[in-house]
C-alpha cells in the first residue's frame, strides 16, 4: 500500500483520541488483517469467542480481546499468516427477551403477532444494533479479519447445524425423552446450567409431618420448597440410619394431597441434614428424580409452564408459587402437621436473562448422549494432542467427561436455529433428514408438522472452529485454517463450551479443533469482588477508553496477568499504563527531535556502538527480547508484557537516554543510531501489547529514516525481533551495572537523608577494579547523582565524622555531609522508622498465620493483608540498605 509523505513532527503530548480512529483506519485500508493461504507456511488461528449480538464491551470482552489480539499480533510479526476470525451469537434467550420487552411497551406479546412477524422483528432488532459490539471491538485495537465476519445464524453456519443434527439423530445420539430439566418461568423455556445463576438467599426450613399410613405418628421431613410437596413420591432415609429402619417399605400419607406413598432407602440421602429422612419429588429436584428412577417412583409435574400451579396440585391449581407457600403452611400449621420452621440459607438459582427464580420441571426435551462423544474429547486432552493452559483446569476437565449427563439441548424459543424435526400427523413418522420433507415417507400423507422448539445456543456455538471455515463444504479454509491454534476463553466454561467444541469438532471433522486452550479469569474490582450493575462496582470499558485510550486499558488488563487467575482493576492501574504510554511518547519525541536529519542516521539498523553504555543497551536490549519471545512462547504473557515495559521505563529511558543526553549536550552525535535503533526494536516488542501508540510513533519515526524503503508499510507487519547470542555483551552490562549501583547509592542517600536536588554532594570512590570504569563514566556518575566532585584516588583517608561510607559490590563511596544533614539524627530517625515497619509486621504476621483468619475473612481482605505485608518488607529492605552501607559513622 503506497504510503502518503508523513511528517516527522511529533505533538508535545500523546492525544489516544487524535491517533486511535486514524491507525486502525490505516490498518483496514492495508488489508493486514486478511491472511493469505500460503501452503509453504503454517498458520496460527484464532476463532473469536462469540461475543451475544446484544451484547455491549464489557470488560471482559475486553481482556479476551487484549489477550487473543496480543497473541495475533505477535504471530502476524512473526511471519506466519494469521487468522482471527470474529463473529457473533445469535444468543437465543437473550436476544428474545430484548424483543419481548421492546413489544411489551407497545403493550402485545409475540403469541399476539406470531412466530412468523416475531422472527422477522428479531431480525429486524438484529441488523439495527447487532454490529455495536464489533464497532466496540475496533475501538479496543482488536485486529480481526472482518472480510471473514460469521453469525451462528448464516447461511453457513446454519446448514452446519442441520447437518450434524441428522447425523447424530441417524446415528441414535440424539433423543426425545422426558427428564428432569432447568426451567424459567418467565422465558418460558428449558435452561442449561450456564444459564442459571445461583445465589445464597435467606429461606426457612419446614419441618412437615407425614403420617403412617396406619395411623401411627409416620416421619417429618424437613423442605424449603413446601409447594413441590403436592408432587411428592416417596419418603427417603439412608440405609445405614438406625431411626428409621423398621420404616422402610412402610408407607406414609402425603398431606393434603392425603396419597399413599412409599419410604424408601437410599444412599444419596444426607442424614444430617434436616431430620435425616427427605420428601422425593422426582418430577420438581433434580437428586429427587435420581432416586425415583431407582426406586421406581412417578414423577409428578404441579408446576404450569408460566410457574402456577396445576391441576396436579389440587385445591391449589392455578395459584402461583408464592402465594401457594404461604397457603400450604398455613393449611399444614392448622391441621397439626407442620413441627417447625427454622431460619435457613441455600443457593436459589435464577435465570441469567430475566432473574427469575428457576424451577426443575420434568419435560418432554430433545437430547444428546454425551458418553460415546465425551470419550475421544477425553483421550485428546490425555494424549497431549489439547494442551490445556494452566494444566490445574485438565483435572476439572477430566472431572466433567468422567461424570458426564446427557444434554438438553431443546429450547421452547422462536428465535434460534429450529429443531429440523417433522411430525406427520397421519401416522406419527419423525421425519428428520437434511431438506424440509413435503411428505410423509411412511404412509405418503401431506399432513406435517415441524417441532417448535429451538437448538440451545451452545450446540450452534459448539461447531464454531469448523462452521465458522465453511464446513461441511470442503473449503480452502477449512483445508488450511483447521485444526485453530488457540481457544482462547475464560476458566468458567471450559466444560460449558470448550468441551462441546472438543467434541463436535472430533465428531464431524475427525480431529482436534485447536491444538491449546487458555483459560483467563476474572477481572473484578479493586477489593476482589465480581463486577456487577446491580452492586454497582462495574467499569465501561469505553468510558475508560475515552478517558486512557484503548493502549491503557489493554495493558493494564494485561499486566501482571497469568492464565485462569483472576485480576483486580482500578483506575490507578489504567492510569499507570497511561504513564507508561505517556512515556514511550516523550522517549520517542525527544529522540527524534534530536535524530531527525542527522547524518549519523544511515547506521541506525545496524549501529557500531562507540561508548560503553550503547553497548550495554543493545544487549540489554537483546536479552529483552529473548525474555519477551520466551514469554509469549509459554503463554506467560504477564511476564513477556513486564521484560518490554521494564526495559523501556528502567533502561532506556532512566539509564540510556539520560546518558546519551550528556553525549549530545556535549556535541557528541554518536549516540544517534543506538538510540534510533532501540526505539524501533523497542516499539515492535511492545506492539502486540500496545498497538496505536505503537504503530504512530513507528510511521512517525521511520519517516524520518533515509533508507524508509527498505521497511515495511506499518509496524503491525513489521518482523518481531529475535534474539541474537552476538550481541551479548557481559563485559559491558556488568560495567555500566557498577554506574548504576554507584548512582543508585547516592540518589537513595540523598533521598533518604533529605538532600535537596540542587544541592551538590561530593563522592569519594574506593574500588579499584572499577576504577577505569567510573572514570570513563565520570560524567554520567556526576550528572545523574548530581555529585559535584567526584574522586577516584581515596590515597587511603579514612572516613571523618561526617562522612557516609556507602558498601558497593566491587567497593565503597564516602560521600562526605558535614554542614549538609545531622548524621545522627538521621540514623535515629531511619532506625525508628524501621522499628515502627517491625512491629506492623510482626502483627501482620500474626494475623496472616492464624487459619481461622485466612480461611474466614473474604479473600480480598486476606489478599489485601499480604499485600500489606509486601510492602513492609519491602521498605524495609530499602531503609536496611541504607542503614547497612552506612560504616564509619
Amino acid at each position: 500500500m503506497a504510503q502518503k509523505p508523513r511528517s516527522t513532527a511529533m505533538s508535545k503530548a500523546y492525544d489516544p483520541k487524535a491517533v486511535e480512529g486514524d491507525v486502525y483506519d490505516l490498518w483496514m485500508k492495508g488489508g493486514y488483517f486478511t491472511p493469505e493461504i500460503d501452503p509453504d507456511r503454517e498458520p496460527f488461528i484464532i476463532i473469536m469467542p462469540p461475543p451475544n449480538v446484544t451484547g455491549e464491551l464489557h470488560l471482559g470482552h475486553a481482556l479476551t480481546t487484549a489477550l487473543e489480539d496480543l497473541m495475533v499480533r505477535w504471530h502476524r510479526m512473526k511471519g506466519e499468516p494469521t487468522l482471527f476470525l470474529p463473529g457473533t451469537d445469535h444468543a437465543g434467550i437473550a436476544t428474545q427477551v430484548v424483543v419481548e420487552r421492546m413489544l411489551a411497551d407497545d403493550g402485545v406479546s409475540r403469541h399476539d403477532i406470531g412466530r412468523l412477524e416475531f422472527v422477522r422483528q428479531v431480525w429486524e432488532w438484529v441488523d439495527r444494533y447487532g454490529g455495536r459490539i464489533h464497532e466496540q471491538i475496533k475501538r479496543l485495537g482488536g485486529s480481526c479479519d472482518w472480510t471473514r465476519l460469521a453469525f451462528t445464524l448464516d447461511e453457513g453456519p446454519n446448514r452446519a447445524v442441520r447437518t450434524t443434527f441428522v447425523n447424530l439423530y441417524k446415528k441414535g445420539l440424539i433423543y426425545r425423552g422426558e427428564r428432569i430439566t432447568n426451567w424459567c418461568p418467565r422465558c418460558a423455556t428449558a435452561l442449561s446450567d450456564l444459564e442459571v445463576v445461583h445465589r445464597d438467599e435467606a429461606s426457612a426450613l419446614y419441618h412437615i409431618r407425614y403420617r403412617a399410613e396406619d395411623g401411627g405418628d409416620g416421619v417429618v421431613v424437613a423442605t424449603t420448597r413446601p409447594e413441590t410437596m403436592l408432587g411428592d413420591t416417596g419418603v427417603a432415609v439412608h440405609p445405614d440410619d438406625s431411626t428409621y429402619a423398621d420404616r422402610v417399605g412402610s408407607n406414609v400419607v402425603l398431606p393434603i394431597m392425603n396419597r399413599a406413598i412409599p419410604i424408601v432407602a437410599d444412599e444419596a440421602v444426607d442424614p444430617e441434614f434436616g431430620t435425616g429422612a427427605l420428601k422425593v419429588t422426582p418430577g420438581h429436584d433434580a437428586a429427587d428424580f435420581e432416586i425415583g428412577g431407582r426406586h421406581g417412583l412417578p414423577a409428578i409435574n404441579v408446576l404450569n409452564d408460566d410457574g402456577t400451579l396445576n391441576e396436579n396440585a389440587g385445591p391449589y391449581s392455578g395459584v402461583g408459587r408464592a402465594e401457594a407457600r404461604t397457603r400450604i403452611v398455613e393449611q399444614l400449621e392448622t391441621e397439626g402437621l407442620l413441627e417447625a420452621v427454622e431460619p435457613y440459607q441455600h443457593s436459589v438459582g435464577h435465570c441469567q436473562r430475566c432473574d427469575e427464580v428457576v424451577e426443575p420441571i420434568v419435560s418432554l426435551q430433545w437430547y444428546m448422549k454425551m458418553g460415546p462423544l465425551a470419550d475421544p474429547a477425553r483421550r485428546a486432552v490425555a494424549d497431549g494432542r489439547i494442551r490445556i493452559v494452566p494444566d490445574r483446569f485438565t483435572k476439572v476437565y477430566f472431572n466433567w467427561m468422567d461424570n458426564i449427563r446427557d444434554w438438553c439441548i431443546s429450547r421452547q424459543l422462536w428465535w434460534g436455529h429450529r429443531i429440523p424435526v417433522w411430525y406427520c400427523d397421519g401416522c406419527g413418522e419423525v421425519i428428520v433428514e437434511m431438506d424440509d420433507p413435503s411428505s410423509c415417507p411412511a404412509c405418503g400423507g401431506f399432513d406435517l408438522s415441524r417441532d417448535d422448539d429451538v437448538l440451545d445456543t451452545w450446540f450452534s456455538s459448539g461447531l464454531w472452529p469448523h462452521s465458522t471455515l465453511g464446513w461441511p463444504d470442503e473449503t480452502a479454509d477449512m483445508d488450511y485454517f483447521y485444526p485453530g491454534s488457540v481457544m482462547e476463553t475464560g476458566h468458567d466454561i471450559l466444560f460449558f463450551w470448550v468441551a462441546r467444541m472438543i467434541f463436535f469438532g472430533m465428531e464431524n471433522v475427525g480431529d482436534i479443533p485447536f491444538h491449546t486452550v487458555y483459560l483467563h479469569g476474572m477481572v473484578r474490582d479493586p477489593e476482589g469482588v465480581k463486577m456487577s450493575k446491580l452492586i454497582g462496582n462495574v467499569m465501561d470499558p469505553l468510558d475508560l477508553i475515552d478517558a486512557y485510550g484503548a493502549d491503557a486499558l489493554r495493558f493494564a488488563l494485561t499486566t501482571g496477568t497469568s492464565a485462569g487467575n483472576d485480576m483486580r482493576l482500578n483506575e490507578k492501574r489504567i492510569e499507570a499504563s497511561r504513564n507508561f504510554a505517556n512515556k514511550l511518547w516523550n522517549a520517542s519525541r525527544f529522540v527524534l527531535s534530536n535524530a531527525a536529519g542527522d547524518a549519523a542516521l544511515g547506521q541506525w539498523s545496524d549501529p557500531k556502538p562507540t561508548h560503553r553504555e550503547d553497548r550495554w543497551i543493545l544487549s540489554r536490549l537483546n536479552r529483552t527480547v529473548s525474555q519477551t519471545n520466551r514469554g509469549m512462547e509459554e503463554y506467560q504473557f504477564g511476564e513477556a508484557q513486564r521484560a518490554a515495559h521494564d526495559f523501556l521505563w528502567n533502561e532506556y529511558c532512566d539509564w540510556y537516554l539520560e546518558m546519551a543526553k550528556i553525549r549530545l549536550r556535549s556535541g557528541d552525535r554518536s549516540a544517534i543510531p543506538t538510540l534510533v535503533h532501540v526505539l524501533e526494536r523497542t516499539l515492535r516488542l511492545l506492539h502486540p501489547f500496545m498497538p496505536f501508540i505503537t504503530e504512530e510513533i513507528w510511521q512517525t519515526l521511520t519517516a524520518a529514516l533515509p533508507d524508509r524503503s527498505a521497511l515495511p508499510e506499518a509496524l503491525i507487519i513489521a518482523e518481531f525481533p529475535e534474539a541474537d547470542p552476538a550481541l551479548h555483551d557481559e563485559q559491558a552490562e556488568a560495567e555500566i551495572s557498577s554506574v548504576i549501583e554507584l548512582v543508585r547509592s547516592v540518589r537513595n542517600l540523598r533521598a533518604e537523608f533529605r538532600i535537596q536536588p540542587h544541592v551538590p554532594v561530593e563522592a569519594v570512590v574506593d574500588a579499584p577494579a572499577i576504577a577505569d570504569v567510573l572514570d570513563g563514566e565520570a560524567d554520567a556518575v556526576k550528572t545523574l547523582a548530581k555529585v559535584g566532585s567526584l574522586d577516584m584516588d581515596p590515597n587511603g583517608e579514612g572516613p571523618s565524622q561526617d562522612d557516609v561510607v556507602l558498601v558497593l559490590s566491587q567497593g565503597t563511596v564516602k560521600v562526605p555531609l558535614g554542614g549538609l544533614v545531622d548524621l545522627d539524627q538521621m540514623k535515629d530517625r531511619l532506625q525508628a522508622e524501621l522499628d515502627g515497619i517491625d512491629a506492623n509486621a510482626t502483627k501482620l504476621r500474626s494475623r496472616l498465620g492464624d487459619s481461622r483468619f485466612v480461611e474466614r475473612a473474604p479473600e480480598e481482605v486476606v489478599e489485601k493483608e499480604r499485600q500489606r505485608l509486601q510492602d513492609l518488607e519491602d521498605r524495609k529492605g530499602r531503609l536496611s540498605d541504607v542503614l547497612g552501607q552506612i560504616i564509619g559513622t
